[in-house]
């Protein structure tokens, strides 16, 4: 009962490091284009140069941020799936389909 117990726990941090990091990937994504969208503001109003340039370096630092947590998410994923393979006893559980039915629409996008 002791080991089910530990297994499950670890299924419930193993889904919620994916839900976080489909969560945090999301952010950065909508934090590029609201920059994005400052930066273009910024321009049209003819802004110092000097602010449209620091502007344009945290744009980029989003946009870099983004395939660092593509490669998490997926390094996620895999330990996740590892786990409800490993643990197929644990199938009666709430937070088994729960981590099941994460991973079906993470994989899904």
């Amino acid at each position: 009962m002791a080991d089910n117990a530990a297994s499950l726990r670890q299924l419930k941090i193993k889904t919620g490091v994916v839900r976080r990091l489909v969560k945090e990937k999301a952010m950065y994504e909508k934090e590029v284009i609201d920059q994005q969208a400052r930066i273009d503001k910024l321009k049209a109003n003819n802004e110092d140069e000097y602010v449209i340039k620091k502007q344009i370096e945290v744009l980029q630092e989003s946009e870099n941020i983004i395939p660092d947590c593509q490669k998490r998410i997926k390094a996620a994923i895999a330990d996740l799936q590892r786990l409800l393979e490993n643990e197929s006893n644990l199938a009666s559980c709430e937070e088994y389909e729960v981590a099941k039915k994460l991973l079906s629409e993470v994989t899904a996008q």
